[in-house]
């Protein structure tokens, strides 16, 4: 996500109680003797290895243990250093795929990228977008050939266009919109283990800022998301700031819609329901959207930004198929949407949002998955219930139902309809009184055990002067560092009940703050974000500090981000990879026989303030190609004796 902590929404004024609050002594007890103490007591024994409520069983049987490897990791670990280049252990390989401005692979439509950020807008439509983000990978042969589908979240441009920003027309705002949105390639692997791109390919598809979509739901038609362009209230156009991504049993992608708020221009009288969703004035500035398409003033049409903040559906299998944002799941800014089934096989969807003090959420679908992949489940994730945590002291904690009429929300405060409680997904959290946390990022779900983690990327606003103090979930005051829950349901992945701990605390034990020292038992890192529990039980983590803290302050000795393996019924952390100079690590997914590893290198080359400069856009990096642009990029990681990576 893009990280200016000037400009990152923190619009949560509930009244939620805090630990402080509670009057029920036994829930207190946290806090009895000072934070310090707490947060001292909490450290100690995690310190020690110990890992409580979080995949302590040491399961490795099922359908994920690949050859019977259960969850070791076994590789040399990377030492950190300031490069401006992708390492890896030895003994592994890494391959570009797809960078920004490749041919995604349309018949007779196959730009090819011009260096000085020259391609036009309607050539940017058929090409890779700007800052690859969460992606899943469909098999199609195996573990050989399938579909790589990717998030492109946001752009940088100073990079996008030859004079940056200096000129502002419609013509850079289109091309703008068409590097946001969506990606569906068709990769496939050799007898040497080295992947091509097949292009052209009947599946591939860009779906970006400018694509026809549908609202499906409880909410659709809502007069919230009625407008002149769509009175009807049910379609829409495009998907941007595409951030973390789920993909469901039946073989669809689901993308998240994240920091939508940043592009849309706001009222100087913005009114309660913009406030709580960061909608304000001074927003489009940013991307400056509103200057050429008018939908993006709010002033004009005040109803847009509500048509955004959702989880959209998309058929990889099927080009021609319109993409579908799911309403049953709520509006949020959305981070991620990790997908299992309950033992009787209906859908369960874990989703953070990734904004300081908000919430995490559970949506239940009511009937279960059938057989016959994407049409036979069309309407699945239309029909179900919205649950928001609420994380206890105790370390046991509960799903509050998103549900009009219940737990009050009533037509007298606000909520008529579940349109109503889903459209303002915030406002009815904080009604319930859920527990606001620190920046909630990437779910996963551990395939062998159903334990459920979230990264919680960091929140240097916790305990500040008229902001949320500390609580059990979010124990650390300036959170710089970031922390990993964990929680196991009471039952199968439908409960209301759950109990839960933390997995890790980051943090650099070097630093005198003893806040940001973190209790990690291993190798040191910060602001964990993506986040994958893979088929034989290995939790990979992957980092996000921005480019204005690298290498600064608490982060002094992290100059670089990364990205970690661990077992989490051990504990033990250990550093895999380092990105390039200015990325973002992000983007997770594997083939089925875990030999091959793809992420993304994101905005290699960005600098402290998140705009290159046209003038000298290889500044801060020269990733992947040494010359002319640094550019986002898939990598595929493969081990040299074509072993599962991690052994």
């Amino acid at each position: 996500m893009a990280k200016d902590f000037a400009r990152m929404e923190d619009s949560n004024p509930s009244a939620n109680p805090t630990i402080h609050e509670v009057s029920d002594p036994a829930r207190r007890v946290f806090v009895r003797g000072g934070m310090a103490a707490a947060v001292a007591g909490l450290f100690g024994p995690l310190a020690a290895g110990t890992l409580a409520g979080c995949a302590t069983t040491g399961t490795t049987g099922g359908g994920g243990n690949v050859s019977g490897l259960g969850r070791s990791i076994d590789f040399k670990s990377v030492p950190m250093a300031a490069v401006d280049t992708v390492v890896v252990p030895e003994g592994y390989s890494t391959q570009v795929l797809y960078r920004w401005g490749d041919p995604t692979g349309i018949a007779g439509a196959m730009p090819a990228f011009k260096t000085d950020g020259s391609n036009t807008a309607e050539e940017q439509a058929l090409q890779a977008g700007m800052h690859h983000d969460g992606m899943a990978f469909f098999p199609i042969e195996g573990s050989n050939r399938g579909l790589l589908v990717l998030n492109h979240e946001y752009v940088d441009d100073g990079l996008l266009h030859p004079d940056g920003m200096k000129t502002w027309t419609p013509e850079k705002v289109r091309k703008s919109m068409n590097a946001h949105g969506v990606s569906v390639i068709e990769l496939q692997r050799d007898g040497a283990g080295k992947w091509t791109q097949l292009a052209p390919s009947r599946f591939a598809r860009r779906i970006t800022a400018l694509t026809p979509m549908t609202l499906t739901g409880p909410a659709a038609g809502h007069a919230m998301l009625r407008t002149a362009a769509d009175p009807s209230g049910t379609q829409v156009l495009g998907t941007f700031n595409n951030c973390s991504n789920g993909h469901t049993p039946w073989g669809t992608y689901l993308t998240c819609e994240e920091n939508f708020a940043d592009y849309f221009e706001g009222t100087d009288t913005p009114d309660a329901h913009q406030k709580r969703w960061g909608i304000k004035k001074g927003n489009g500035a940013k991307y400056r959207w509103h200057e050429h398409e008018a939908r993006f003033d709010v002033s004009k049409h005040p109803n847009e930004s509500n048509r955004y903040g959702w989880v959209v559906e998309i058929d990889p299998q099927d080009p021609t198929s319109t993409p579908r944002k799911r309403t049953a799941m709520g509006r949020a800014a959305h981070e991620g949407a990790a997908t299992a089934l309950t033992n009787d096989g209906r859908a369960v969807v874990y989703m953070g949002e990734d904004s300081r003090f908000e919430y995490i959420y559970k949506f239940v679908s009511r009937d279960a998955v059938k057989p016959g992949g994407a049409a036979a489940n069309r309407d699945l994730l239309d029909h179900g219930t919205l649950y928001v945590a609420r994380f206890d002291v105790d370390g046991t904690g509960e799903w509050l139902p998103l549900t009009q009429g219940k737990g009050g929300l009533v037509a007298e405060k606000g909520f008529t309809t579940q349109g109503d409680v889903l459209i303002k997904a915030r406002q009815a959290s904080d009604l319930l009184g859920a527990t606001k946390m620190d920046r909630p990022e990437w779910t996963t779900v551990d395939p062998l055990t159903k334990e459920v983690y979230c990264t919680l990327t960091n929140n240097s606003n916790r305990g500040a002067a008229g902001q949320p103090f500390m609580d059990a979930a979010n124990p650390r005051s300036n959170n710089t560092m970031g922390q990993i829950i964990c929680w196991k349901e009471s039952g199968d992945l439908d409960a209301t009940r759950f109990t839960w701990n933390h997995l890790v605390l980051a943090g650099d034990p070097k630093q005198t703050r003893y806040e940001a020292q973190g209790n990690i038992r291993g190798d040191t890192f910060g602001s964990p974000d993506g986040l994958m529990v893979d088929a034989r039980g290995v939790l990979w983590i992957e980092t996000d500090v921005s480019t204005s803290t690298l290498g600064k302050g608490e982060y002094a000795n992290l100059p670089n981000n990364q990205m970690l393996a661990c077992d989490p019924t051990k504990g033990e952390i250990r550093r895999f990879l380092l990105g390039p100079a200015g990325c973002e690590i992000t983007g997770l997914t594997a083939t089925p026989d875990l030999r091959t590893l793809f992420i993304n290198i994101q905005h290699p080359g960005e600098p402290a303030n998140e705009r290159s400069d046209p003038d000298r856009p290889l500044a801060v990096s020269k990733w992947p190609d040494g010359a002319g642009r640094p550019r986002s990029a898939t990598i595929a990681i493969t081990k040299n004796d074509g072993g599962v990576i991690g052994t």
